[in-house]
């Protein structure tokens, strides 16, 4: 289940953000970074989505002074 926000990869191989969830497993709206950089905000159809990132949080290691 996509939500607002989630960094996803396209079929395309271009890497957009979820904006909006017009209706879940279907249409939603992102700001889909191009490949010469520029970013549009457009309909993304599911069917068009290869991918979600997951975010992973790793400790800082502290040091002792």
């Amino acid at each position: 289940m996509l939500k607002e926000y989630d960094k996803i990869k396209l079929c395309t191989g271009e890497i957009a953000r979820i904006v909006e969830v017009l209706e879940q497993d279907k249409m939603y709206i992102g700001e889909i970074i191009r490949a010469d950089k520029r970013v549009d905000i457009d309909h993304i159809p599911f069917k068009d989505i290869a991918s979600v990132f997951v975010e992973i949080e790793r400790p800082v290691a502290k040091t002792i002074v």
